[in-house]
């Protein structure tokens, strides 16, 4: 049985908050040990954060497993509300996906569960929790639950001589009535919006300190690299809420894979744009020796934090931020190729849509002009199947929407086709139409949702049962 060994493996260990319980199952060492518990984080000088983690880190320690090889996992869960832990990107069942909606194993308050998955696919992963806040800032993905999961292929691509794993995140969020501006509109096929909604908007989240790898730009170690190296950079956007871009000062990156799955058409950028919950994994020749800024090109944003120093052997000095040239916009189609893509079995048009919240209030988000009721009837797939979704953003906010259990291939960005990229997560921009191909082949349920965690808290999910 592919990821699960049975189903009493599967509950043996899953144990009450009773500290007085025997555990009457395997008391072996697991693979993996995920400890959610409460930590104080140092992310700049002289200012220390209180946040909850995974083993006492913020972001949890990288999580390196094989392609195939079977894993077990301890959950472990040190604080007083219950938990899920979510292993993002992965083709697992859906017992142990990590997603209420659906009916996956959660972790008690102060409870621990073992069980096995099996993982799959191979590159750039994640794990984090898959907690609904609503209106707690201080639960979900505001904490500090994140961490990379690097599934090593069984061939490994590429060359390189030193791969270093990055993680940004925000921090100190806090209710704004302040609508941030949009800097992701890349031209193209653009609708006209729907007639004005003249009820105010609703809250927005603001954030006052960034880090990269838990730490402010110019706090802790410096990434050191030598003059001719080449190194294999993994990003991951781990915020709640924000869509970001990142530059290197001084130089250029070639994407290489995006959301861990390899581009069919590597190419050099200057800039990396990536909704919340989506990687990139970008090869840079390290051919301008000095001390650079990597980090993003808004200035509040970077001195508040957003940013690390890359330091080469024998360089001393301050840092050097240099802005990206605007040289090229991010296109997802950049790195696909032109054919044609397989007719699908059938299409589903999800249009996305708002509801101002109006002053103190919350914005409402819909799809296909409903709000998630956890009393609807999932809308049924076949496995095998290859579905067309057309993703249509009604609403003037940008939406990093996120298939559980499945990746995606694009077929039609804003109205040019491509082939070959394959994602879990895709920024839909305002008023723009993304379309994608997916083929599940795990039975069950399967969520559909914008990752950012207001929106998905407040109405914008959708639930398919695979059979």
């Amino acid at each position: 049985m592919t990821g699960l060994t049975s189903a009493a493996g599967l509950f043996a260990t899953a144990c009450s908050p009773s500290p007085n319980r025997q555990e009457a199952a395997d008391t072996s060492k697991a693979d993996v040990t995920l400890r959610i518990a409460p930590v104080l984080a140092d992310i700049a000088k002289d200012h220390t954060i209180s946040t909850i983690g995974y083993n006492g880190s913020v972001p949890g320690p990288l999580i390196r497993l094989k392609e195939g090889v079977p894993v077990t996992v301890d959950l472990f869960n040190d604080t007083d509300t219950p938990e899920l832990v979510h292993w993002h990107g992965q083709n697992v069942p859906v017992e142990v996906d990590g997603a209420a909606e659906e009916k996956s194993l959660g972790v008690p308050a102060h409870g621990h569960i073992r069980y096995r998955l099996t993982p799959q696919p191979a590159g750039a992963r994640f794990v984090h929790t898959h907690v609904m806040p609503m209106s707690d800032l201080s639960r979900g993905t505001y904490t500090g639950q994140f961490g990379f999961v690097y599934i090593e292929p069984k061939n490994e691509p590429g060359r390189y001589d030193q791969e270093v794993f990055l993680a940004t995140k925000e921090w100190e969020p806090f209710y704004t009535t302040e609508e941030e501006e949009e800097e992701y509109d890349t031209g193209g096929e653009k609708e006209p919006p729907p007639p004005k909604d003249t009820t105010p908007n609703g809250w927005e989240i603001g954030y006052q300190r960034f880090t990269i790898n838990g730490k402010s730009l110019g706090y802790g170690e410096p990434v050191r690299v030598q003059q001719g190296q080449r190194v294999l950079f993994h990003f991951l956007n781990g915020s709640a809420t924000e869509n970001i871009k990142l530059a290197f000062s001084g130089h250029r990156m070639q994407v290489v894979a995006l959301d861990g799955n390899p581009v069919p058409h590597p190419q050099l950028v200057d800039v990396l744009e990536l909704g919340t919950a989506e990687r990139a994994d970008v090869v840079v020749e390290m051919n301008n020796p000095g001390v650079w800024v990597l980090g993003t090109p808004r200035d509040d944003d970077r001195k508040n934090g957003l940013g690390i120093v890359i330091e080469y052997a024998n360089r001393t000095g301050a840092p050097r931020w240099i802005a990206p040239p605007p040289r090229q916009v991010w296109d997802y189609t950049l790195f696909g190729d032109s054919r044609a893509t397989p007719t699908p079995d059938e299409t589903i048009a999800l249009v996305f849509g708002k509801m101002n919240g109006g002053t103190g209030g919350f914005n409402r988000w819909t799809v296909n002009g409903k709000q998630f009721d956890e009393k609807d009837t999932p809308r049924m797939l076949q496995k095998g199947r290859r579905y067309r979704l057309v993703f249509h953003n009604r609403t003037d906010d940008d939406h990093p929407v996120h298939l559980h259990r499945n990746s995606f291939e694009l077929t039609n960005v804003h109205g040019k086709p491509t082939a070959g990229i394959l994602k879990d997560v895709v920024l839909v921009k305002g008023y723009r139409r993304i379309e994608v191909d997916v083929t599940p082949t795990m039975e069950g349920l399967t969520l559909f949702h914008c990752h950012q965690q207001l929106h998905m808290d407040y109405g914008f999910k959708l639930l398919f049962n695979v059979a």
